[in-house]
């Protein structure tokens, strides 16, 4: 089982991690809403925290960029966050386009999930190659 962890550590932090960021914006979100914030609003700046939780694990644990000076700090993380917006338009209009296809199909009653899980899957692997690729790329 160590061995299983060492060999794919990476990918295994990179989920884990993922689901944490998942939870940081529902309780961020639930807790605005709840004090009676716009929900549009509690959304954006759940968002906000999400992408923020998930760039400070994804250096620090996932990818273990050890660079902190300002510069490298302010590379990684323009580039970061302008990967997040880059895969949250494709998560936003990428459904519509698979539902074109056809495949809008519901699943536990709930109508365009299956266009909708096949849609995170990618965002999720898109997120991992650009922030291996191109944010925390190693030379």
């Amino acid at each position: 089982m160590i061995n299983l962890f060492k060999k794919h550590k990476e990918i295994i932090l990179y989920l884990i991690f993922g689901l944490a960021t998942t939870a940081v914006s529902f309780i961020v979100y639930s807790l605005l809403v709840t004090a009676g914030l716009d929900m549009t609003v509690s959304n954006g700046i759940a968002w906000l925290a999400a992408v923020t939780f998930a760039f400070i694990t994804n250096k620090l644990f996932v990818f273990e960029s050890k660079k902190t000076d300002k510069t490298t700090l302010l590379k990684e993380g323009v580039s970061f966050f302008g990967a997040r917006i880059f895969s949250g338009i494709i998560e936003i209009f990428a459904p519509t386009a698979l539902f074109w296809l056809g495949l809008d199909q519901p699943l536990f009653g709930i109508e365009g999930f299956v266009a909708k899980a096949i849609v995170s899957v990618g965002i999720i692997m898109l997120n991992y190659v650009l922030s291996k690729l191109i944010v925390f790329r190693k030379k």
